[in-house]
């Protein structure tokens, strides 16, 4: 009994300081609206030593689930690296709209906004937005 017990102690211990440990830019982040006015839920979470963020759901300029968006799924950061104090570099983004790559920097303002960069030129020429906490 006494192990028993033990090994459930360790295993919820386990799972407290896994939670614990989530960097804190994981979530789900809603984007500003495109060109088109149509805008995505990404999904932000650890992906090895890095940060990455997947578009989880998609909508058009009326905020209607686009169910049949091509690139659901598909990964839009990579490779970003805590910097602390809620700056994040060194990866890339994957701007859908104009299907072209950036160097990538993001700064977590609040719990609830994300200011994410795609620059150009060696981080002279910068487009961003600032993202809003889903969950």
């Amino acid at each position: 009994m006494k192990k028993t017990t033990f090994a459930a102690a360790l295993g919820l211990a386990s799972l407290i300081s896994g939670a614990a440990m989530a960097d804190p830019v994981d979530g789900l982040w809603k984007t500003q609206p495109g060109d088109t006015g149509g805008y995505l839920h990404v999904s932000i979470a650890e992906c090895g030593s890095a940060i990455c963020g997947t578009i989880d759901t998609a909508f058009d300029k009326d905020g209607n689930e686009q169910l049949e968006y091509e690139n659901l799924g598909k990964q839009i950061i990579w490779d970003m690296v805590p910097d602390g104090d809620g700056t994040y570099g060194g990866g890339k983004i994957w701007a859908p709209d104009r299907d072209k790559t950036y160097s990538s920097k993001m700064t977590l303002d609040s719990q609830n906004k994300l200011t994410v960069k795609g620059c150009v030129a060696g981080g002279l020429v910068c487009r961003g937005q600032d993202w809003t906490r889903v969950q």
